[in-house]
């Protein structure tokens, strides 16, 4: 099976910075794409930004400039850095991998999303 654990999250003042990890895990062959998806309350999940096996990015209109996305290959891992947060970056992020290959089957792997409360 494959699961992606997140870590980071929580309450952060406006202008305030924040580091989301992910990482996968399993007995998994490739990921050619990870991402970060958020929920706002009362709004459609929305993606914020991916990230391929080469580094390639692309970013929502919202965040660009502000977030910035990597991974770890070796790892395994993605992450999302967040600068200058403001009050509608609050929403619950989820990592996503929509083609995660194992040596038998490519999933659409889920976080099981972490909040982000950008506050004073």
């Amino acid at each position: 099976q494959v699961q992606l654990v997140e870590s980071g999250g929580g309450l952060v003042q406006p202008g305030g910075s924040l580091r989301l990890s992910c990482a996968a895990s399993g007995t998994i062959f490739s990921i050619y794409v990870m991402g970060w998806y958020r929920q706002a309350p009362g709004k459609q999940r929305e993606l914020v930004a991916t990230i391929t096996s080469g580094g390639s990015t692309k970013y929502a209109d919202s965040v660009k400039g502000r977030f910035t996305i990597s991974r770890d290959n070796a790892k395994n891992t993605v992450y999302l850095q967040m600068n200058s947060l403001k009050p509608e970056d609050t929403a619950v992020y989820y990592c996503n991998a929509p083609r995660v290959a194992t040596l038998t089957e490519v999933l659409d792997a889920w976080g099981q999303g972490t909040l982000v409360t950008v506050s004073s």
